[in-house]
């Protein structure tokens, strides 16, 4: 399962991080981080996964 989310934290981060915290807040910010920008949204969703 820990490699499925790190697959899917690379190629969609907001599915990463809903995948490992659920739909809430965490994962409404990487959308809109991912949203404005492919790279802070990806920086956000592996600090978010694996850094905390």
């Amino acid at each position: 399962m820990a490699i499925l989310v790190l697959i899917a934290t690379i190629l969609l981060p907001p599915l990463g991080v809903a995948m490992k915290h659920g739909i809430g807040g965490t994962a409404l910010l990487n959308l809109v981080l991912t949203l404005l920008g492919f790279i802070p949204g990806l920086i956000h969703g592996i600090y978010v996964n694996y850094a905390r």
